[in-house]
């Protein structure tokens, strides 16, 4: 199969003034996509780390195609919020029907990177907004490049080489005590999600560059290190990885797709006031062991 076509779309990538990210204006994502085409797109997301296409009115089966194009796409353990017939699509939404949640509404409450839990971790997310509300709903996303250079060289040096466990299921009774987004999980969804061991500093694998790989939400131990020694080791990069220089906050805008690279990025989603309807759906793509 070939993706490849003559016509080439006049779009431009426009840097955001902060830590990372950048828009796409002029292209869409509705139509084929040229090798060429596609090939600035890579270089944009390997460059800004986020990626934002505008104005983007596509089908979810035109936006798992475009997913697709990147690696092949994980199915999120919550079967349950899955987008009808599209079993790729996680329906991210603090909507209710008949009194049950149609989507995962507390998704991104802490930082994290998406399916770090996993042994092979996403490359990265799509998020397209398809209701958006008329005010919060903002996600925040933080340089992991920036963080690692930006750490002492005392804690680099303390850092690398050590490794970390991350667990879907670290905070997940905690959430669960919060809202009514989180389901209780059955046997066959827990044995999913079993805890895995990750580097604290990871190696890009297509740029080299290093990244810190550890957050809040997923990762719960410092292997061979005392509990205390361990926990405080983790609070300190938890604090270090999101100050300021290293955010950008997104405002999102009607019809934008966000893809974002879970090996460079954490994110945080800024919350939604209950009274204000937010569905968006989601695809992740799997990428590669950490290293």
């Amino acid at each position: 199969m070939t993706f490849a076509v003559d016509t080439l779309q006049d779009f431009e990538v426009r840097p955001f003034d902060a830590a990372l990210g950048a828009e796409v204006v002029g292209l869409d994502l509705s139509q084929p996509l040229s090798a060429e085409d596609f090939r600035r797109i890579h270089r944009a997301h390997l460059d800004h780390h986020v990626v934002v296409f505008r104005d983007q009115r596509i089908t979810p089966a035109q936006q798992i195609a475009f997913s697709r194009r990147f690696g092949p796409l994980q199915i999120h353990v919550l079967n349950q919020f899955q987008l009808a017939n599209h079993p790729e699509i996680l329906i991210v939404s603090n909507v209710l029907k008949d009194g049950k949640p149609i989507g995962l509404g507390d998704a991104g409450h802490f930082w994290h990177s998406d399916l770090s839990y996993k042994e092979t971790p996403s490359l990265g997310s799509l998020l397209h907004a398809i209701e958006l509300p008329s005010e919060g709903g903002d996600t925040l996303f933080a340089n992991m490049h920036a963080a690692w250079e930006g750490l002492p060289a005392r804690l680099q040096h303390k850092v690398a080489g050590l490794c970390a466990e991350h667990t879907y299921l670290a905070r997940y009774a905690e959430l669960q005590q919060r809202s009514p987004w989180r389901p209780n999980l059955t046997p066959e969804q827990i044995a999913q999600v079993k805890p895995v061991v990750q580097p604290v500093v990871r190696t890009h694998p297509e740029t080299g560059r290093k990244a810190l790989f550890v957050s809040e939400h997923f990762t719960t131990r410092i292997v061979g290190l005392p509990e205390d020694e361990s926990r405080a080791l983790l609070d300190t990069l938890f604090a270090h990885s999101v100050q300021p220089a290293y955010v950008y906050r997104h405002q999102w805008r009607a019809h934008d797709l966000v893809f974002w690279d879970n090996r460079s990025l954490l994110h945080l989603a800024a919350g939604t006031p209950d009274h204000l309807r937010r569905v968006m759906y989601r695809t992740t793509i799997e990428g590669d062991t950490p290293f």
